[in-house]
């Protein structure tokens, strides 16, 4: 196995890292870079794993996960940048960051992969999208898949797709939470105790989500199962539709891919 560091543990870079040890990989095969002390006890302490300085991190890594806030890449790439040899893999999870970014600041003919992952890796429910870089092989992709397959599901697009897989799947927990939380609220109007309500929405998200994966149906075709003539499903979609449900949607995920597009432009 290849020895990893992911440079820049907050919630993402702990997302990796514990979802690579849950997948057996070798704690002494990681490590881990902190900005701060108490962050690098914590980690040490709560995994075992050995938490160095960003140039130990480059001299001693095969792979090196950089998951540090979009704002903070250029700052860390001035430090490492023209230490990272040419036959060390770069993995970014810095969102909206193209890998032009780093191809203008590390040597020429480094290897980068970009990769947009989500929050669902804690549970080993993932998203995550990959993309080569001009300098990345498949050998170098299947590294990542490796690295991220124990987290979730995977999938190569095209680069030109993150900053859509970033609205869609990035951000995508979030919208699900918000819709969730909603639908608790409309229960507790409608009379039932928040505890009832919670237990009853999020059972269905759930089923209705591995319905979707598992029936191989069109989201449509599920819909229509549910909703009977002059029923009540299609009274409740009715009222979602002269609210401008689907309308918001698309509007929303328009805003954070170009949202995407300006922390990229921001950070050249």
């Amino acid at each position: 196995m290849h020895t990893i560091a992911v440079i820049g543990a907050g919630k993402i870079g702990e997302l990796v890292l514990s979802g690579l040890l849950r997948s057996g990989w070798p704690a002494e095969k990681l490590l881990v870079t902190a900005r701060r002390p108490e962050r690098a006890r914590e980690l040490t302490e709560r995994y075992g794993i050995r938490v160095v300085d960003n140039l130990a991190a480059v001299s001693e890594a095969d792979v090196l996960a950089v998951a540090v806030k979009p704002q903070d890449a250029g700052v860390l790439l001035d430090e490492i940048g023209t230490k990272v040899p040419t036959d060390k893999l770069v993995v970014s999870l810095c969102a909206g960051l193209p890998t032009s970014f780093f191809a203008l600041r590390l040597p020429e003919g480094t290897p980068v992969v970009r990769v947009m992952t989500n929050t669902p890796a804690v549970v080993d429910e993932a998203m995550t999208a990959i993309s080569a870089g001009p300098h990345a092989t498949g050998a170098h992709l299947a590294i990542v898949e490796e690295m991220f397959t124990p987290l979730g599901a995977t999938i190569r697009v095209p680069e030109s797709q993150q900053d859509a897989v970033t609205a869609l799947s990035g951000s995508g927990p979030a919208y699900f939470y918000l819709l969730v939380e909603a639908m608790i609220d409309a229960g507790i109007l409608l009379g039932l105790p928040r505890q009832v309500a919670h237990e009853l929405i999020v059972q269905t998200a759930i089923g209705s989500a591995v319905m979707l994966r598992d029936s191989g149906e069109h989201p449509v075709k599920l819909r229509e199962q549910v909703t009977s003539p002059a029923g009540t499903t299609i009274s409740a979609i009715r009222e979602l539709e002269n609210h401008g449900v689907r309308a918001a949607l698309l509007a929303a995920l328009e805003a954070a891919r170009d949202r995407a597009r300006e922390i990229a432009s921001q950070s050249s």
